[in-house]
């Protein structure tokens, strides 16, 4: 379903931990991490399109959050031709996103990254709220920065202001932690201590 222009409709979410740490999950079988999202159906609202994202990528149900805000108006990003299908090619231009802003009422255990069959990430972890860019492919970089940045009024009070942007700076903290689905994801996540460098998942063995 794409719009006159050729962007597909999408929803983008910003999950939050009590600590105004934000959900930053790896994609499978790659190195790059991103926020969840998806494609809005036809018939669908934007709420509606988010909570079933919510459930499918992350295991979430409505009961397990809070929507605190969302943006304005939608935030597009065009898709370099190499990453479209070729039978798209010419019509189809990149999404159009509404991003939410939500809060986790319920617990870490509750996330479950196989809720379906086609899983979008194989490992997630907390991240503080100005996620490392770097970290993300490059035509999304842009929309990210927007919908954080439009979001970021309405985190609860006791956020963390700093931006990291885009500097490799970051602060590190030995008490952020790192969640991996496998063997035990059926049975809820598993807690590991969290490396200081936050490109990769790390065990320990």
């Amino acid at each position: 379903m794409l719009d006159r222009e050729g962007f597909r409709p999408n929803v983008g979410i910003v999950l939050l931990n009590q600590r105004n740490q934000v959900f930053w999950g790896k994609r499978i079988r790659t190195h790059s991490w991103q926020f969840p999202q998806g494609g809005i159906k036809y018939g669908e609202t934007p709420e509606q399109a988010m909570f079933r994202e919510l459930h499918e990528e992350v295991g979430l149900v409505a009961d397990h959050v809070r929507i605190v805000a969302r943006t304005r108006d939608w935030l597009r990003y065009e898709v370099p031709d190499h990453f479209i299908r070729r039978d798209a090619r010419g019509h189809y231009r990149g999404q159009k996103q509404i991003w939410f802003l939500l809060q986790l009422v319920g617990r870490d255990s509750d996330m479950n990254l196989r809720a379906t069959d086609h899983p979008e990430f194989d490992a997630w972890r907390w991240n503080e709220y100005w996620v490392p860019l770097e970290l993300v492919i490059e035509f999304k970089r842009d929309v990210y920065q927007m919908a954080l940045t439009e979001l970021a009024r309405f985190l609860p009070r006791g956020a963390h202001q700093n931006r990291y942007l885009r500097s490799g700076m970051r602060p590190h903290h030995h008490d952020d932690v790192e969640r991996h689905h496998g063997d035990e994801a059926a049975q809820g996540a598993t807690h590991e201590p969290h490396a200081q460098d936050q490109s990769e998942p790390k065990s320990i063995g």
